[in-house]
């Protein structure tokens, strides 16, 4: 029976909707109003907003700089001190006598050379500090520390009037070192200890276009830069001047030069021995005051030794002769 189906789909539908007044509501949202126009810096298209953004940046960046800054407070050396850094370097220069201001030791080390820096350290009334490893961390620049460090005065040069009187009351023929333009602080190290492995007397550097002597020296040394003076000069070939009215001969080493280092008949003599810098080698004047250029002899395949290890060799090769001499 029709209406009475129990089918789905068999009840009737109106036919069509008809219209109501009004919108419904509908239209509502669009009469509200928006508030108070934002202001020009919170909008994110507007260029005050960008300066707003460019502002926290910047303020962000000197709160993060004011806390590392806080952080590194904990080893706080002046431009006035040098760090020496590593147990090695610190028990050989503590050992050979370099003041020392501050101990800074990370907890918990058990070492024959921290026990010494220790000892000295208290006989000298020197303050010994306790920091931890992200402190020496940090006042090192991520350098190897070993958690000891040492605080000492700045580096205290010799005279070159006071070097040549050292090295001729030595008691033998004096031996001196001259670094020609050596920048690398690294090399100036390498020479220190090289000097004081085979006798040298001192070394000779610039006061410009020079490694001068720092926390890198004092490391790479091994302490030699307590034991082998060192003598700032503002001109070098005045230097060599100075050094030749001493007696002593001046040997420049290059690495063209026909005369080989080993043999070198000046070697018994009082000298001074002279390293350019890798690459540009030495200076026309320095050249023109050398008595006798040498060169180290090496593999055609390589082209050259930087300065600390042809200082070293070449200070090697002079040992090995006066020895020689002597028996």
């Amino acid at each position: 029976m029709a209406g009475n189906s129990q089918r789905r789909g068999a009840v009737r539908k109106t036919a069509k909707k008809v219209a109501s007044k009004g919108s419904g509501g509908h239209g509502r949202k669009a009469l509200k109003g928006k508030g108070p126009t934002p202001k020009a810096e919170d909008r994110q298209w507007h260029p005050a907003h960008k300066r707003k953004v460019a502002a926290e940046r910047r303020e962000a960046t000197r709160t993060q700089q004011a806390a590392a800054a806080a952080r590194r407070s904990q080893i706080n050396v002046g431009p006035e001190s040098e760090l020496i850094f590593g147990r090695n370097p610190v028990a050989e220069a503590v050992r050979a006598g370099a003041p020392i201001k501050r101990v800074f030791i990370a907890g918990g080390l058990s070492d024959e050379r921290v026990e010494v820096v220790v000892r000295t350290a208290t006989a000298l009334g020197a303050p010994i500090i306790e920091v931890s490893k992200t402190d020496l961390d940090r006042a090192s620049d991520g350098a190897v520390h070993q958690g000891l460090a040492v605080e000492v005065p700045p580096y205290e040069y010799a005279d070159l009037d006071d070097l040549l009187a050292r090295a001729a009351d030595r008691g033998r023929a004096p031996l001196l070192i001259a670094l020609d333009s050596v920048t690398d602080p690294h090399n100036l190290g390498a020479v220190l200890r090289s000097a004081g492995a085979f006798g040298a007397d001192g070394v000779i550097i610039g006061t410009r276009r020079s490694a001068s002597v720092n926390a890198t020296v004092w490391k790479v040394s091994a302490g030699a830069a307590a034991r082998v003076p060192v003598a700032r000069v503002s001109n070098l070939s005045q230097a060599i001047d100075q050094c030749k009215q001493a007696g002593l001969f001046v040997i420049g080493l290059d690495g063209g030069a026909d005369t080989s280092i080993r043999g070198m008949k000046l070697a018994s003599e009082p000298l001074l021995v002279i390293t350019g810098a890798e690459g540009s080698g030495l200076s026309r004047l320095v050249r023109q005051n050398c008595d006798q250029i040498a060169s180290i002899p090496i593999s055609s395949e390589v082209e050259s030794l930087n300065a600390a290890v042809a200082t070293g060799i070449s200070l090697y090769e002079i040992a090995q002769i006066r020895v020689e001499a002597t028996e």
